[in-house]
């Protein structure tokens, strides 16, 4: 009624906003305050109820007959004694419309040459003047990056001349490069136009790889430097190599097998010592070198800081997997995905809150209704999907039908590592008589199969979810997951028994781990191209198929759980390979940016957006979840176990002669103790704290209480919450309650 809407109104919260004298009026006393530089708290550490008291605002102070005009030019006045930083900050905040503030701007830029100046001379006035206008601009649309740089430019303003126009120039050309920094990002407008037509699922894929070429490049880098660069710089004395015949592209072996891209090429000794190649029983004349370079130590130490980065960059380096500003990526995503509240007010939030006001391009305003529109369909259907009942005999029928779909899928992985067995064992049998070529070939037949495995068994795993018609397209592909990644896990384990145990095909003047190497070589480069060959034949030829012959006006969709499967896969193949092929991130690299244009190719051109639209809210959880545990964490174990217990090759590589690899570092404290009798506390601090396993379950105690307690203030918190939501329950009835009171009172008077 006409009286409820009279009261809320009157309510403060209500006021501010709707009435520009009030708003003018306010802000005009707020610069007279920060003239008078008071002790008030800014804005931004204010919650939304502080504000009515902070403005200092009475409707019964705001007549309605006062002047509009004199509140405009008394603020204006007011902001012209402010400092420039002022101003700015001031005209960021005041909530008036951007033509209004754009008009604001103009006046104050007129009003800074000759007094009472029109706007429209403003083009006679000093360089100066128009650089803080200019500054003060800029920085009103883009916020905090033309804080930064603002202070050199108005450094460099008292200085100019007033007709310098290079000058001018170069600053109109350093603002408009400002305006670039958002778009500086790689792949940025890619990843906007993927989630304006294809939803946050897709993106998420996308997203995902960017981050698996992050943490690819870092590894790279670290072992470049300390690891290849130097081994590079001071080559061993080796065998010549073969000739590039180009079928090594694909075996990795031949002309591949002594270069840097394998660990058998890597010497044991100190790089920089000229007597490190002369006997054992000659003397050297040559003094040693004040900095030893030991390459076996730098080997090992090389693979462990970039598994320790790569593990700092998996949970908390700056998000990558969002297009939100930096944040903490696993432990970020934990908090945001299952954090102990109710998603119910995000479709609000999205209707009314999700629009971005400084989007000016006609370009961008479509790409952001996409977005936009896509998000609220992803949450219409999740919505949908969780208001649905289902009877006691559906639910039967439905836990029946997946639990013969989960026996037909666990059947299918037994099956297939008997299939890997089988072929390994017949290879072995195979490539003892035949020729080094016809080996070359012959060790391509098992990464064929197994990535053949891991193209097909996906596609009969969807036909498994066809018919297990799950009603949410989440734990569709949740189930996808899981079911694809129980497949490759197992297969993977099957293959790094098989490599510790060391039955691999290798000759004997190779180092074994060479041959691992080859073989993970062979799986990486196997499994791009069956990515490939899934892309062209799964997306681009069925497209065609549908169009040209059943005349449908569908294309397929993408299907995210393979596709994420396959990059961890390919992923946790790297990070197998360190040791054995320190190249093996920059064949990875490689491989992913070409499967990023290749698959954003296809996607545009060959499928279509997801029928079932769905929000991705923890994907990006699952995701980095599935990388972090069962890949990176296996892929750790398994080198540490390799460190630890397995002896290494006897002729060659950085560790020969060694029972251990790790027995290389207690090598080094001996040498480094005889060299130098006045560090032996550094060997006391080695034995005792490094080699003693009471540090390992201590720290292991730490961790186990730490968990602990974590779960109980979680479980605080838990509970916090949901009395914390009762309480807003009952505010909410309390409202209710006074404005029908509030509605009878005002009846009442009306009578």
């Amino acid at each position: 009624s006409s009286a409820s809407l009279q009261i809320l109104a009157n309510m403060p919260s209500r006021t501010i906003g709707h009435s520009r004298g009030a708003i003018i009026s306010q802000y005009y006393n707020r610069t007279a305050r920060l003239r008078c530089r008071s002790s008030c708290p800014p804005l931004q550490h204010l919650c939304d109820r502080a504000w009515p008291s902070l403005w200092q605002y009475d409707l019964e102070t705001d007549p309605a007959s006062a002047m509009l005009e004199d509140k405009w030019s008394l603020l204006l006045k007011k902001l012209l004694s402010l400092s420039p930083s002022q101003r700015s900050h001031m005209l960021l905040s005041v909530p008036l419309s951007l033509a209004e503030k754009r008009t604001l701007r103009q006046e104050l830029s007129g009003q800074r040459g000759p007094p009472r100046q029109h706007p429209q001379h403003q083009a006679a006035f000093s360089p100066c003047g128009w650089s803080k206008d200019y500054i003060i601009l800029v920085s009103l649309e883009y916020g905090s990056a033309q804080q930064l740089l603002r202070a050199p430019v108005q450094a460099l303003a008292p200085v100019l001349s007033p007709g310098s126009l290079s000058l001018q120039g170069c600053r109109g050309l350093w603002y408009r490069l400002l305006s670039l920094l958002p778009a500086a990002k790689p792949w940025h407008y890619a990843l906007k136009q993927i989630s304006g037509r294809f939803g946050s699922g897709v993106l998420s894929y996308f997203l995902f790889l960017k981050t698996l070429l992050m943490f690819n490049i870092s590894s790279l880098l670290i072992l470049l430097v300390f690891v290849v660069a130097l081994q590079a710089a001071y080559p061993p004395a080796s065998a010549s190599p073969q000739p590039f015949s180009g079928l090594e592209l694909l075996t990795g072996a031949g002309y591949f097998t002594h270069s840097l891209l394998y660990y058998g090429y890597y010497s044991n000794v100190t790089l920089n010592d000229p007597c490190a190649s002369s006997p054992n029983d000659s003397t050297c004349p040559l003094a040693a070198p004040r900095l030893p370079y030991n390459m076996p130590l730098a080997y090992v130490f090389g693979i462990g800081i970039s598994f320790f980065i790569t593990c700092v960059l998996l949970v908390y380096s700056p998000d990558a997997l969002t297009l939100s500003p930096p944040r903490c990526r696993m432990s970020h995503s934990f908090r945001e995905s299952y954090r102990v509240g109710s998603s119910t007010g995000d479709l609000a939030v999205k209707v009314f809150c999700a629009w971005d006001f400084k989007v000016t391009q006609r370009r961008s305003v479509k790409l952001q209704c996409e977005n936009i529109c896509m998000q609220l369909k992803e949450l219409l259907a999740e919505q949908r999907s969780h208001s649905r009942s289902l009877s006691l005999c559906q639910r039967l029928r439905h836990s029946a039908v997946l639990l013969l779909a989960w026996a037909l899928s666990l059947g299918t992985v037994l099956g297939c590592v008997l299939v890997v067995h089988y072929f390994s064992e017949h290879m072995h049998a195979v490539t003892r008589g035949s020729g080094e070529r016809q080996q070359e070939a012959i060790l391509l037949v098992l990464p064929l199969v197994v990535s053949l495995l891991n193209v097909l068994m996906p596609h009969l795993y969807n036909l498994l979810a066809t018919w297990e018609k799950q009603d949410s397209p989440v734990a569709q592909v949740y189930v996808a997951i899981c079911r694809n990644l129980i497949l490759k896990m197992v297969v993977l384990g099957l293959l790094c028994y098989q490599w510790l145990s060391r039955r691999v095909v290798c000759s004997t003047a190779e180092c074994w781990e060479t041959c691992v190497g080859q073989d993970l070589y062979r799986f990486v480069v196997m499994d791009f191209i069956f990515t490939l060959l899934d892309t062209l034949f799964g997306e681009l030829v069925w497209r065609l198929i549908l169009e040209k012959r059943l005349k449908r006006k569908q294309k397929p969709e993408f299907d995210i759980a393979q596709n994420v499967l396959e990059l961890i896969y390919g992923q946790t193949l790297t990070w197998l390979g360190v040791l054995f092929a320190p190249l093996l991130p920059a064949v990875q690299t490689l491989k992913l940016l070409l499967l990023f244009y290749i698959k954003k190719t296809s996607l545009m051109q060959n499928c279509q957006s997801p029928s079932k639209p769905w929000q991705a809210s923890h994907m990006s959880t699952v995701f980095i979840t599935l990388l972090c545990f069962p890949s990176f964490l296996g892929a750790a174990i398994f080198l540490s176990y390799t460190i630890w217990s397995v002896r290494p090759s006897e002729t060659c590589g950085p560790f020969q002669g060694l029972e251990n690899i790790y027995k290389s570092g207690k090598t080094w404290m001996q040498v480094l103790e005889k060299s130098n009798p006045n560090i032996t506390w550094f060997t006391w601090v080695h034995q005792h704290l490094v080699e003693n396993t009471f540090l390992l379950f201590f720290m292991s105690g730490v961790l186990l209480a730490m968990i602990y307690f974590n779960i109980q203030v979680v479980r605080g918190q838990q509970r916090i919450i949901r009395l914390l939501k009762e309480q807003i329950a009952n505010e909410g009835e309390d409202k209710i309650f006074l404005i029908q009171k509030l509605h009878s009172v005002y009846e009442q008077r009306e009578r």
